[in-house]
């Protein structure tokens, strides 16, 4: 059998590889994987933001590289996927550094300084389109790299330049205006995917991460501070004899948080897109907001999200791919998965259905009358109401039976589709309507008067009205409005 070596074409391979779908958020989690297996502390995110030549630099305090290791860190494939990787390796296959730049910039350089000794190279792209050649570049003179002066007595600094950045915009100040968009977008993705390190662990050492000398905040999408989050017990999944460790959240009722609390772990997408699964590969962030077809989003689900965390020795098992963007359930997970999601979407629902039989149960003199035929649940107006049965007390005979037809009209007239869309998006921002002072005055004042005809004490008139709309929403004005009555004013 006759052998022939078809070695592949650099520029053409290069170019497809700047093509497998890196963001500028995912391609600088890339490179901050590598800073943080090079056991930094600190990790600087640099931009500038000069037109027309945009670049950005990613500078750590790590243990840094030799020359001999920095050439081989350049190679493609440095490193195989199969091969076995100590806990705390974030890295996969050994393509990160080059992948990653290549799909942002053109020209990629990179410093290392370890034992006093500094070695630098540089991939330019032009170049090897040119040559047709792997070939590397050794910078003899280090003055012109960009932040080189920021490079501490250890650790690595990657340069990127010619930036593409999926812009083409010819007007520069655009141009920059969708630079510091991306950024922006890339501080969020950061403060998310890296958010156990930002914050620190026990027994785990914490890193601080900066973009332009700003610090990067944590980002905990579990909100599991919050006095209000529902935390499940830890399972244990044992997957080709390594462990897999689950635990649900049910984040708090939007009545539990502060608007920009609320606001703030809706995430750009809300709550429906967030709710699900968060995969961790090594305490690091590689996929969210997905029930991997095990549970649709649901709005009574929106508030669920289930935190595992899987170890590097899984990588196979879970297929994660080049970008560290997405994984797969391996069958025994997908398994024990689908019988853990039950209760817990029963948990999340119960956050929205308690708090709203709690709401009926407190309030004894509804507007509205909530009614539960086997499946069916319908709403009403409630001709029980003191100001309804003030007012029939008052109408001839003849028109009774009319205005309650109207009660009956109006309740029937409910406009059930649009209140479900409403309650699908944003249920924080879903108000009553406002009400006016003169009936806000009729409605006190004949609710109070009729209450106080049959209820023991003036108290317990005042602490029925004050969980009632829409007395609850105006308890101030209300309590003015009684005193005034009730003084004859």
């Amino acid at each position: 059998m006759q052998v022939v070596e078809i070695p592949p074409k650099p520029s053409p391979l290069i170019e497809s590889i700047r093509a497998i779908g890196y963001s500028l958020s995912t391609a600088l989690a890339d490179l901050v994987d590598n800073c943080i297996v090079a056991r930094a502390e600190t990790i600087q995110i640099l931009a500038s933001q000069e037109t027309p030549d945009l670049k950005i630099g990613i500078l750590d305090d790590g243990i840094g590289m030799t020359e001999a290791e920095l050439l081989e860190a350049m190679r493609l494939g440095s490193r195989s996927p199969l091969e076995e990787r100590p806990e705390s390796d974030l890295g996969r296959f050994g393509l990160g550094l080059k992948t990653a730049s290549f799909s942002q910039c053109r020209v990629l350089t990179v410093v290392s300084r370890t034992n006093g000794a500094t070695a630098t190279a540089r991939w330019n792209l032009d170049h090897i389109a040119e040559s047709g050649k792997w070939q590397v570049q050794i910078l003899d003179d280090t003055t012109s790299i960009p932040w080189m002066e920021h490079l501490g007595s250890s650790g690595t600094l990657v340069v990127w330049e010619q930036l593409g950045l999926g812009t083409d915009s010819q007007d520069s100040s655009r141009h920059v205006a969708d630079f510091v968009r991306q950024l922006d977008e890339a501080r969020s993705h950061l403060e998310l995917v890296f958010h156990r390190f930002l914050s620190g662990e026990p027994g785990r050492r914490r890193v601080r991460i900066e973009m332009n000398n700003r610090p990067l905040e944590p980002f905990d999408p579990f909100n599991s501070r919050h006095p209000a989050t529902i935390a499940g017990p830890e399972e244990l999944i044992r997957v080709a004899n390594e462990d897999v460790l689950v635990k649900a959240f049910t984040l708090p009722h939007h009545s539990r948080v502060t608007p920009a609390e609320w606001e703030r772990y809706a995430g750009p997408e809300g709550y429906l897109r967030n709710q699900g699964f968060y995969v961790y590969r090594e305490r690091r962030l590689i996929i969210h907001g997905t029930w991997f077809g095990l549970a649709r989003q649901a709005e009574l689900t929106k508030l669920a999200r289930v935190r595992i965390d899987m170890p590097n020795s899984l990588d196979g098992a879970w297929k994660i791919d080049v970008k560290k963007a997405s994984a797969q359930l391996p069958p025994p997970v997908r398994d024990r998965l689908r019988r853990i999601i039950e209760p817990l979407g029963a948990a999340s629902k119960r956050v929205y259905r308690t708090r709203g039989r709690k709401l009926i149960e407190e309030n004894r003199i509804p507007v509205w009358s909530r009614i539960q035929n086997k499946n069916q649940i319908s709403y009403r107006i409630n001709d029980e109401h003191p100001m309804v049965l003030n007012l029939l007390s008052r109408l001839p005979p003849e028109a009774r039976g009319d205005l309650l037809r109207v009660i009956e009209v109006a309740g029937a007239s409910l406009p059930m589709d649009a209140l479900f869309a409403d309650l699908g998006g944003d249920t924080a921002s879903l108000v009553g309507a406002a009400t006016s002072e003169q009936a806000l005055r009729y409605a006190a004042v004949t609710t109070f008067a009729h209450l106080n005809k049959t209820v023991k004490s003036v108290e317990d008139v005042l602490t029925m009205m004050r969980v009632a709309e829409p007395f609850r929403s105006n308890w101030e004005r209300t309590e003015q409005i009684l005193s005034e009555d009730r003084n004859g004013k």
